[in-house]
């Protein structure tokens, strides 16, 4: 049969993820959950290895990874994962704590039914993952749903500050959901989130987004206070 002329037919073209974009997530994940630790040189040598691939598409990736505060880029010495001090984070959540409870207040009224449909499908996904534990695709879908709402706010400064600043803590959200309990909680709270999202209660997004920050990084700072202290009296 004869392929149709292409003025009588419109098709999508098949996306094909480049291996730039390949290079830059299995680098964001291994920052993320923790196999690249904060302070510790990116060694290079070595993820050129694992990943079959030459040093410019890694370290093309490290830039992009450098632009959402998860690498330094050192001259003449590589790149070494971003560290953070606690004082930088409570300072870094502060702002992100009113970002979330911003979005959520606008992105109440400004979404579409179509884009709210899509965050329940995500949130339906998400849940599969918990019930697997599969923390690994559960957070990609997590991240999948924030940013959802972050640009269903329909405000591009908005987003573009959220943006850069939920990479400096994205490998903390993550950590946060290691405790089952915590992971457990943070998904009670997400049902709670699509519920008011579904019903556009802009008062109520606004205030369980917020608090859903701020209760995973409070039990993320008390597990970090307590490993602290234990690692002191060892000493």
């Amino acid at each position: 049969m004869a392929l149709l002329a292409s003025d009588t037919v419109t098709e999508q073209r098949i996306a094909r993820r480049s291996l730039h974009d390949e290079v830059v997530e299995r680098l964001r994940d291994l920052i993320v959950e923790g196999e690249l630790e904060p302070g510790k040189r990116v060694p290079e040598r070595v993820l050129c290895e694992r990943f079959g691939i030459s040093r410019t598409p890694l370290r093309e990736a490290l830039k992009v990874l450098a632009s959402e505060g998860l690498v330094e880029l050192l001259p003449n010495r590589g790149a070494v994962v971003a560290p953070l001090t606690v004082v930088e984070l409570d300072e870094i959540v502060e702002v992100m704590v009113a970002l979330e409870g911003l979005a959520g207040s606008l992105a109440a009224s400004r979404m579409t039914d179509v884009a709210i449909a899509e965050v329940k499908a995500l949130h339906y996904e998400m849940l599969a993952c918990h019930a697997r534990a599969d923390l690994h695709s559960y957070f990609k879908l997590n991240q999948a749903i924030h940013l959802a709402i972050i640009e269903g706010a329909g405000n591009a400064t908005l987003a573009q500050t959220y943006g850069a600043l939920n990479g400096r803590i994205r490998r903390f959200r993550y950590m946060a959901n290691l405790s089952g309990e915590r992971w457990d909680h943070a998904v009670a709270e997400h049902d709670l989130i699509l519920d008011a999202l579904v019903k556009r209660d802009s008062a109520l997004l606004s205030r369980l987004l917020a608090d859903h920050l701020r209760n995973k990084y409070q039990h993320l700072k008390q597990a970090y206070e307590a490993a602290s202290e234990t690692s002191q009296a060892a000493e």
